[in-house]
This record gives C-alpha cells, structure tokens and sequence, in this order.
C-alpha cells in the first residue's frame, strides 16, 4: 500500500509540475481569432465590396468561365482551392450573390427572397457570370495577387470592381466586437450619384429594397451607427371587408409577416378573420377582416403591432488598410468613385504602353524589311554578328521611335518569318502604324481629360445595364400611428361605484365600455377628485365614483362641466375644463382643495357640448331668489386646475338638467398632406375645409365609386382618388362617362342619398371609364370630335352640363352627350354661381387653451370671483359620454 501511494504522490507531483497559465495565450489567441473573422469572414473590403468568400467565389467563376452554365456544386468545390472552409458556406453565400441578380446569371430554383423558400440543392442548380460581371469585376491586368492559403495557387488580393456595388448589393455580417449592415441602394441611382460626384455636385442616395415596399429614410443618417430607416409593407383595401399586401418590408417574406399577423390577432391586438397567401412572382396577401371592423384602423393596426412596418438601424462598417472603417454610404460612393477612377486609369496607362509597344514593333518591322536589312545578315557566322548586323543597318532610321532599339527588339525581327516578308505591304503596314497612332491619341486624350472619361463610363453602364432597374421602393415620410387608437377593444371594463374599483375582472358589476389592455382609464369621484390609470384587472380610486371612460392623450375636445361646493358649507362654484395630459397614477383635486367639498353636477361631453342646469337654493333667512339657470355656454374654457366662477354663496338645495347643449367649440380645420397621403390638424398640406361633428368627406375614384367619410385622421387613401373634398349634401355631382355596354358617353347629374355607403356612378361593365367629374355648381365641358375619313372635322362643341341634363338618382344611366366619335372631353372652367349660404351655429372662443405637463402639479390658480353668468371658467380634454347630477 505504501509504494502504491508513493507512486500516486509522485503521479500528482509530476501533474503539477505540467500546469501552465494560459492568460497570456488566451489574450492573444482570441486577438487573433476577432482580427481572423473581421478581416477574413464578415466585414467586406472597401476597395471592391466583397468579403473574402464573395471575392473567392467570383475568382473562381472567372477560371471557370466559358460561357456557358456550370453546376454550383462544381463551382463550390473549385472555389474551395481558395476558401479554406467548408461547402455549405460557400454555397449559401454563393446563393445570396445570385440572389441580388447582379454578377451571377442563375439557372434552376435559386429560392425566394419574397417567401424565404431556400434554393435547391447546389447539384441541381446552375450559374454563369453576368455580362455586368465581366465588364466591370475583371482585369487580370490591373489586379495585385497573392498566394492561396495553401501557397498553391494565386488569387486577387481585391478585385478591380469599377463600380460601387457595395452599395448595390448591400452587406451584412457580424464579427467579434462589431458588425456591419449596409443596405442595399438604387442601381440607376448609385450611377447619378458618381456622375455628381465627379462633376463636383452634391448628391443624396437612399437605400431601394429589392421587396420593395414603403419607407421614411428621415432619420437615415447617411448609414452610420445611430440611424433608423422604417419601411413598411403596401397594403391596400380591396373591398369592405379584405385588405391585400403587394409588397413587403425588407429582411422580412410572406411567412414571418404572416405569422406576426396571427400572433397579433391571438393576442386580440387586431381582428381578422383569415389569411390567404397567393404569392408567386409577385407579393399577394389577402387579410379578410370580420364584418364590422374598419379597414382602415386595421392597417394602421397591421403597422403597428406587426411586421408589417418595421426598423432597421444600418450600420457602415468597412475593412481599408486591413482595419475597420466606420463611414457613411456617401463616403463610400465617394471613395468607390474615386477607386473607380483610378482603376480607368490605369487600365488605359496599360493600353497606352500596349499600343505604343505595338506601334514600336510595327514601326522596326517596317524598317527592317523596307530597308532590306534583313540582307545584312547573309555573310554572318555568328549570333553575336548577326545582332550587331541589324543594330548596324537599322541605326539611320530609327530617328522618329519613341525609345531606344533593345537586343529583345532585335532578336523579334531575326524571328519573322521568310513567307511575311515576301508578302510584305507597305501601304498595309503604314496603315496599321496610323491605326495605332490615332489609338495612341484617343488613349492620351482620356487620359488627358479622366474625369470626363469616367463619366462617360458610368453613364454606358447606366444605358447598357440600367433597364428593369428602376426604383422599386417608394419613398415616404410616416406620420406616427397611436396605437391607442387603433387596437382592437378586446376586453370588457367594469366598475364598483360605491366601493370605488374599477377593472376588467369586475364582472359582477357595472360595464362601462369595451377597452384594451394598452389603454388609460380616466376616472372622476364625487369628492372632485381625478385619476388616470392603466387597465388592469383591479384597481382602487376611491369611494363614490361617478364617471369612468378610456382617457384619449392630447383630446381638446372633450370638455368636463363641473358645479362643486368648496368645503363643509363653503360657496359654490363652476367650471369647464379639459384633460390633455396627465401624470399617470396620480390624484388631482380639481375643487379649491378645501376638506369635504364635493361636486353637484359633472357631465363629460365628447364634443364641447354646453347644457343649461337648474340651480334651486335652500330656504334660509330672507334669501328672494331661491332658483335661476346656468348656461355652460357662457363659461369659458380653461385650465383643470382653475378654481371656477362664483355661482353662489348660499346653500345649495340642488342642481339639476334643464336642457341638454350643442357644442361650443369652433370647428375643426382638417389638412390633406399629399407627402404621406393623411388628414392632419397641425395645417400641413392643403386645407380640405372647417368640420363639425356632422360634417363628411367627398371621396371620388378614378373607377367611379363615390363616397362620403367621417374626417378620422387614421384614414387611409387609394392612388386612384381624384377628388377628396368637403361635402355639401345640396351640391349636385357632375359627370361625363363612357358606357363599355352601349359604347357611348352618358351625361349625368347626382346627388349623395345615402352618406357613408360606397356606391358606383358609372356601369360595371369592364370596358366602362369615367371621363371627367365635377363639384361645382355650373360646370362647362368641352368635347373635341374624331376626324372621319372623308369628312371635314367637327367643330369643337361645349356642354352645359347643368342645362344638358337634370338631377337624378345615382343609378341612372344619364343622358346620351352625342353619337359622334369623340377623340377627348376637357373640362372647362364652370360659370359663376352664388352657393347658397348656410346658417352657422354660433361658436364661442376657446380662451387660455394651454397644455398642461405630466409633472405639472395641482394647484388653484388666481381668478377674480364674480356672478355665474360673467365669469371665468376652465378647459381640458377626456374621453366620455353621458352627464351626472348629484343631489
């Protein structure tokens, strides 16, 4: 036992002894490695746009070059002769590459950036370079090698891309400790780009998805770190009841976006009620909706809760100088432009030496036999003879070369041939000689003027590749969308009065409305008490709740009419007022803070309505009058913490309704901005007109379907809209149309009968087109006649249509405007008319109207106290219907 523990010691002494710290080793092997696959695997060169594989993968399509198709899996294997790593990232990134559908002409199923269906195995599929390939990737002669990582074979160090396809294609990759993301631009664009910049000219590009789509390049930054592009999917109302989506953001296809769809909907954030993908060639999502459901909220629900819109942050990362180079997208134009030039440089300095080689060589040549030097040469017996025979006899002409007569020259001319001698053409020879001459020149000359040089290079890559490469992506600026505003109402509120809780698990007690679970509850309490709060299952406010209703951020519209008793016994006073922000959670008094005040009467109105209350006093001492009337109408509107207008002194019986109000805010003027194709009320675009309540929208399609609409600034509108104004109900419309089944124009005069329903004017039959419309009162046309073969053309006729024809129903056919053959219907400018006028509702100045911050605290501000009828009053905003009266 005592030698078996020996040796066991001595085993764990010799252990010991062989422990090493690997710090050191560990520091500078994992150096290594992040400087290994920055530099060799995920960021691309700046010279040529590529990362090694891509570089290695295009080298290996050059060797293999004969133009006809190779099997990828053939092309993947020879390119492993360069790429020290397996296949199946050679082939994949092989696959991107054609992807782009730029340098590599494909064969077979090379997948689908659209559905994210992969390609076929690379045995079954095929590629060749692009023509745009082997114009502007190669040139063996201006390109600098090194060896293969075996040492067997060379390879390009950066091959000479005179173009900026970094940019075209786009790259993305992550490193250790960095990453890249640049994102693919305009081919047709980049080229403009270049030619500005050599022409000294500032230049903006933006990025163009090959799934096209919609975006806002407004916080673009040029690419760098820091910068957000949103871009988002096409989608359109195809009917009520079905949305479609066209296109697709980019980084995303048809089944990650249709999952997020369905994920959206579990979680009751949209409702649909089922998806169809008919995608092919071409993006087709048919969302069908529940009947019921606004299609329009839908797709701003579809943008905000799925992947139908969403962010990318670009990131310019580069290698130069084998070190990472953060830079702009514009900088690397720049920079690629300038490689560019260089690269044409050189490529005609290697011409010039070429063509003047040629021209030395044509020129001795001719010397040599026009002389008959090669005669000289008969009687010597030596090499060395020979050479000294020539240099001798060619010494009296060679005044007008370029550069001195070498041995390699000489030794050239021993080698022609008896046979070319013989047939020997001055003429011909002196020909060739100005050939090259006048070659010689055109080279001098562009190099003499390079950038002109370059710019006729890009602009014959622009006519010869630049067709079907048009922008694909639209560019828009995005107004945010509220997402309070347009998720779905998936759960009930409910609320105990008396106890003071409201919540979504009350289901006991009273409903309120139906809400979601991202919305803020507003609630007011007998004791004029107010909160904002989140929704939730259960939460307390306080004891004798007396309105509930979801609280709409920023709402100046909803106005709040207040009586309350400050104090045990103190007077009584009035307010209107507006909530438009608010600190989440916290309590605002909105009485004068005094210790058992309480309200008499609140009412919540959607649309600044005003009621006229009864106010009944208690009989005490010699009081004469017990009972007058307060208009709301003649308070004002202010802030929530305004202490109110005296209504009385005296002691209160009770305040009760007499007459319910209208509203007594001015009405709304509502935008169109055409930039983002939305109503607005912040004045950006052109003024569609001042809306109340009951006022609609015009909407007429080039299809001629016609509508009216409520002004919701959610709304979304076709391309085909060709006229979108306010609508006057007594204003007839105007419209000359062609009827494909008779195959005629019709004159037809309308009004709208039924407001809010989608109707057709014209028939449905396919060949049927509306001509022109009109809103105004008098409209003219003018109709210019085809000539008839024969006859003298027809003179110009203009159409009254107000005279042409009467008022009728929607669904008539109209009157036939001729049997002549129409060549084009113009409209006219209309004869003047005097619109009847209506009587507007008298509306009363919204004064002091400021916002008030989250963290504005609660306070009484100073008021002068004065009778009900002559005072101030308050202002503020809040979701909620219905009016209360406490006894």
């Amino acid at each position: 036992m005592s030698e078996e523990n020996n040796d066991l010691m001595n085993e764990n002494e010799e252990n010991h002894e062989t422990i090493t710290k690997v710090t050191g080793m560990y520091k500078d092997w994992f150096l290594d490695y992040a400087s290994y696959v920055i530099l060799e695997r995920a960021v691309p060169a700046i010279e040529d746009g590529f990362k090694p594989v891509q570089r290695r993968i295009m080298h290996s399509m050059k060797d293999l070059d004969d133009g006809r198709y190779n099997k990828v899996a053939n092309i993947v294997g020879h390119t492993m002769q360069y790429h020290p790593h397996g296949d199946a990232s050679i082939a994949d990134a092989m696959v991107q590459i054609g992807q782009k559908d730029l340098l590599i002409d494909t064969q077979g199923n090379w997948g689908n950036i659209l559905t994210g269906d992969s390609a076929a195995a690379s045995r079954y599929i095929e590629a060749r370079l692009s023509k745009f390939a082997l114009d502007v990737v190669y040139n063996p002669k201006i390109t600098e090698w090194q060896a293969s990582y075996d040492g067997r074979r060379k390879e390009p160090i950066n091959l000479p891309v005179m173009f900026p396809l970094l940019l075209a294609q786009g790259g993305e990759g992550i490193a250790v400790g960095l990453s890249t993301k640049i994102l693919p631009h305009n081919f047709i664009e980049l080229i403009d780009a270049s030619v500005k910049h050599l022409k000294g000219k500032r230049f903006t590009i933006y990025p163009d998805f090959p799934t096209a789509g919609i975006a806002d390049f407004t916080d673009y930054k040029d690419g760098l770190r820091g910068g957000k592009v949103r871009v988002r999917a096409k989608i359109s109302q195809l009917d009520k009841n079905t949305l479609v989506i066209t296109e697709i953001p980019y980084s995303t296809n048809t089944s990650s976006l249709i999952d997020s769809i369905l994920k959206a909907n579990d979680k009751g954030k949209i409702k649909i009620k089922k998806i169809e993908d008919n995608t092919a060639a071409d993006v087709e999502i048919l969302v069908h909706l529940p009947s019921g459901i606004s299609p329009d909220k839908t797709i701003d629900a579809l943008y905000a809760f799925t992947n139908c819109e969403i962010s990318i942050s670009p990131l310019g990362c580069v290698i130069e100088d084998n070190k990472p180079l953060f830079i702009g997208v514009s900088e690397m134009l720049r920079r690629s432009t300038d490689n560019t030039v260089q690269l044409l440089k050189s490529e005609l300095e290697i011409k010039l030496g070429e063509f003047e080689e040629q021209w030395h060589f044509a020129s001795l040549e001719r010397i040599f036999i026009e002389n008959r030097i090669y005669r000289d040469i008969e009687e010597e017996e030596t090499w060395e003879g020979v050479i000294k025979a020539i240099d001798k006899g060619l010494q009296p002409h060679i005044t007008h070369l370029k550069r001195p007569v070498t041995e390699d020259d000489i030794v050239r001319l021993t080698e022609i041939r008896i046979k070319r001698i013989s047939k020997f053409d001055i003429d011909k020879a002196q020909q060739k000689i100005d050939a090259l001459e006048d070659q010689i020149a055109e080279i001098k000359h562009h190099l003499a003027n390079l950038i002109e040089y370059a710019i006729a290079y890009f602009e014959r890559l622009k006519k010869d590749y630049g067709e079907g490469k048009e922008r694909k992506t639209e560019i828009r600026i995005f107004d945010d969308v509220d997402v309070t505003k347009v998720v779905i109402r998936n759960t009930k509120l409910y609320v105990n009065r008396a106890e003071g809780f409201i919540g979504t698990s009350l289901r006991r007690d009273e409903y309120i409305c139906d809400c979601s679970d991202i919305d803020d509850i507003i609630v007011f309490t007998k004791e004029g008490k107010m909160m904002v709060t989140k929704v939730d299952t259960k939460t307390f406010i306080g004891k004798d709740i007396i309105h509930v209703a979801v609280f709409k951020k920023k709402d100046k519209r909803t106005i709040y009419n207040m009586i309350y008793r400050d104090g045990k016994s103190g007077p009584t006073y009035v307010k209107r007022f507006a909530v438009t922000s608010i600190t989440r959670d916290k309590e605002y008094d909105l009485t004068n803070g005094n210790k058992n005040s309480m309200l008499w009467y609140f009412s919540a109105n959607p649309n600044g309505e005003a009621e006229v209350v009864s106010v009944l006093l208690r009989q005490v001492g010699s009081i004469k009058k017990l009972k007058w009337d307060i208009d709301f109408a003649d308070i004002l509107i202010k802030g929530r913490a305004s202490k109110g207008n005296l209504v009385t002194k005296y002691a209160v019986k009770k305040i009760e309704l007499k007459e319910k109000g209208v509203s007594t805010l001015k009405p709304r003027k509502i935008w169109f901005d055409d930039t983002v194709q939305r109503l607005n009320v912040d004045g950006r675009g052109e003024l569609v007109g001042e809306f109340r309540g009951e006022d609609r929208i015009l909407i007429i399609k080039q299809s001629g379907i016609i509508k009216t609409i409520i002004p919701e600034l959610t709304t979304h509108f076709d391309d085909d809209m060709i006229v979108m104004e306010k609508w006057i109900p007594k204003k007839p419309i105007s419209a000359i149309y062609y009827n494909g089944e008779k195959q005629l124009y019709y004159v037809k005069r309308f009004l709208i009968e039924n407001e809010g329903k989608e109707e057709s004017f014209i028939s449905d039959h396919p060949d049927s087109q509306l001509e022109i419309v009109s809103t105004d009162w008098r409209p003219m046309a003018e109709v210019e006649f085809t000539k008839e073969r024969g006859k003298d053309r027809k003179d110009n006729m203009e159409v009254n249509l107000e005279e042409f024809i009467a008022i009728k129903g929607i669904s008539a056919l109209g009157n036939q405007l001729t049997k002549d053959k129409i060549n084009q219907i113009n409209l006219l400018d209309s004869l003047p008319y005097e619109a009847p006028e209506d009587t507007p509702a008298q509306d009363i100045e919204v004064v002091d109207e400021t916002t008030i911050d989250n963290d504005d605290v609660n306070g009484t501000k100073n008021e002068t106290e004065s009778n009900s009828k002559d005072e101030d009053s308050t202002q503020s905003s809040n979701d909620g219907e219905g009016q209360t009266k406490l006894f």
